[in-house]
């Protein structure tokens, strides 16, 4: 990989990773749903002018904006509103990886190798012990809504898999276009009109700032970015750059966000991205087939 290249995927990462810190920000602002709401309603509506029409049916399109949109970032913005701290949401959700790899082998009957599987568990044990050290210091409710969003964005990973999309871009402009409306009734279902209209009313820079942020800068280039590069290298020369998100989520939310990294969260971290690790080596593939995370780029950390 040039040096060029090399430090995209590395922006990329850092994006996907400080955009936990900026989500914790904007919720100061705005509440859980509306803010995932005005995410894709800004990263979508100017952008589809740009990408073209979509390149995958629109079945594929609106169940991955259905699972990834609304109940994946649905789920992580209310966990985080809950309490789930911002450096440990972006450790938790690389869970997601496990939950692909289960998915995927209930619908596209891939079997783990035991490599992977060994992977698999020392995640789940790196789970276990965030799991004690957010009980010790937090809400587990929130830290449980956490693990049920990374188990709706591993379900998004096998039906991108399934779309296939020939443009990564292309495609999560789509996707972003479907979950604005549903996100909008339920923060007005749930969240109130009064209080949405209050936090659109009090709407400063700074707000708008995160709006920008999580909608352009994450979606649009972090999406953009890594779709080319998954593009121009293999898909097992990209991935690994995913394991530095949670590096760049932890140290963000520490240094802005004055978030505490005790030695059990560095434990967990240890545990969390060694597991995906061994859970993302592939030592070979059959001719033709594509890794889920080279047809989801959030398949391997973006969170975002």
């Amino acid at each position: 990989m040039r040096p060029t290249h090399l430090a995209l995927a590395v922006l990329v990462a850092a994006v996907w990773g400080v955009n936990f810190t900026v989500i914790e920000i904007g919720l100061d602002h705005f509440p859980p749903l509306l803010f995932s709401a005005l995410r894709f309603l800004v990263a979508a509506l100017p952008a589809v002018f740009f990408v073209g029409p979509p390149k995958v049916a629109w079945k594929w399109i609106a169940a991955v904006g259905l699972v990834l949109g609304v109940a994946k970032f649905g789920l992580l913005f209310v966990g985080m509103d809950a309490g789930m701290p911002a450096g440990l949401s972006s450790l938790v959700l690389q869970i997601q990886v496990v939950f692909t790899a289960i998915a995927a082998f209930a619908v596209l009957g891939e079997r783990p190798s035991p490599l992977r599987l060994s992977g698999m568990l020392v995640a789940l044990a790196g789970i276990g012990v965030a799991a004690v050290d957010e009980g010790a210091s937090g809400p587990l409710g929130a830290f449980a809504l956490c693990v049920a969003a990374a188990a709706c964005w591993g379900a998004s990973n096998v039906l991108t898999r399934k779309a296939a999309p020939p443009d990564a871009l292309n495609f999560m402009v789509w996707v972003s276009t479907v979950p604005v409306l549903p996100l909008l009734g339920l923060s007005l279902l749930l969240e109130g009109p009064g209080r949405d209209y209050d936090a659109l009313r009090a709407l400063d820079w700074q707000g708008a700032g995160t709006v920008v942020y999580v909608a352009w800068i994450t979606t649009v280039f972090g999406f953009g970015a890594w779709g080319w590069l998954l593009r121009h290298h293999p898909a097992s020369t990209v991935a690994p750059f995913s394991l530095l998100v949670p590096v760049f989520g932890m140290s963000s939310a520490a240094l802005f966000l004055g978030e505490r990294l005790s030695p059990l969260r560095w434990c967990a971290a240890v545990l969390l991205v060694g597991g995906v690790a061994l859970t993302s080596v592939t030592f070979r593939r059959r001719p033709g087939v594509q890794p889920l995370d080279a047809a989801a780029p959030e398949a391997v950390g973006g969170r975002s």
